[in-house]
């Protein structure tokens, strides 16, 4: 699809950042046609590292929006909690929350569009099929759906104001001592996030990553192992893979994590990383207070078991 735009008076910084922002594409679409060569800005081909000038004419061919999640009744659903206005489903590991492109099916949005049709209308954006939130493809646990928009802007308002409690349960390699928190600010680069702890760092990854945004990790000991240490974490803000960077910027990298924890992370005998959506608190659109917890799954409740006994 063939879509032309004349950037704005207060266009700045990267190309592709702008490009995204005047057409209200998602970056991965934008990232994509420059890759492939579609851009072209008054009538050249451009990179998305270029700087964006504002009144300057950009043509690009996108890939077609995807539209809402098909229903597929063959997606396992189980859902923990619900109401006339919205719903808790619990996510397995291995599952995408919602399509990410055209006719992409098995994901727990399509799941739920079978069970409950009205979903798919609920979020502005229709290929979230109502998704409050999100997780990793291979996190597990609570997701929020809204059932109507008055409900998702309900619930995206709480998120935004940083009301609903989010807390995970994250198996981290080595021994953690005691609680504590980390504020350092994460900064998309590709399919990844980079810390930013200061602003060297942040000159460096200008023009390689996106802004550093801010991110508040809060973590607890549950049960302390020989080698490693079961934490539960609260998060504050809802940055891509906050959990997994800063506890591997710590030094204590999530178990099975080998992207941010690299091979030393790799566990046998666990297929994933162990990070578990535990429990979601926040208020009902129509009204008081909802708490729902996820059990843990067999697969890390398996692993748990086969570490060496807790140490007191």
């Amino acid at each position: 699809m063939r879509r032309e735009v004349r950037l704005p008076a207060t266009a700045a910084g990267r190309l592709d950042r702008a490009l995204a922002d005047a057409l209200g594409l998602g970056r991965a679409a934008v990232k994509a046609a420059f890759r492939s060569g579609e851009v072209r800005v008054d009538g050249r081909r451009a990179r998305g590292s270029d700087p964006a000038v504002p009144g300057s004419t950009v043509a690009v061919e996108v890939a077609e929006a995807p539209g809402p999640p098909e229903p597929e009744a063959g997606v396992a659903l189980a859902v923990l909690a619900e109401s006339p206005r919205w719903l808790v489903a619990d996510k397995p590991a291995g599952v995408a929350t919602h399509p990410l492109r055209a006719g992409e099916g098995g994901t727990l949005a399509n799941a739920v569009a079978a069970r409950f049709p009205e979903c798919a209308a609920a979020s502005p954006d229709p290929r979230e099929g109502g998704a409050v939130q999100r997780l990793d493809r291979e996190t597990s646990g609570c997701v929020l759906f809204a059932r109507d928009r008055a409900a998702w802007e309900s619930l995206r308002a709480q998120l935004s104001g940083r009301t609903v409690e989010k807390v995970y349960l994250a198996l981290a390699r080595g021994r953690v001592g005691s609680g504590g928190v980390c504020s350092v600010p994460l900064a998309q680069r590709g399919g990844k996030v980079v810390p930013v702890p200061d602003a060297l760092a942040a000159d460096r990854l200008s023009g390689k990553a996106g802004p550093p945004r801010p991110a508040e990790t809060h973590w607890e000991v549950e049960r302390a192992f020989a080698r490693h240490t079961l934490l539960r974490v609260r998060i504050v803000t809802g940055v891509m893979h906050q959990i997994r960077a800063h506890l591997a910027l710590l030094g204590y990298p999530v178990a099975g994590d080998t992207l941010y924890g690299g091979e030393a992370a790799a566990e046998p005998g666990l297929g994933r990383h162990f990070l578990h959506a535990f429990r979601l608190g926040f208020e009902r659109p129509e009204g008081g207070r909802e708490v729902v917890e996820s059990p843990l799954p067999q697969d890390l409740a398996r692993f748990l078991e086969g570490l060496a006994t807790p140490v007191r």
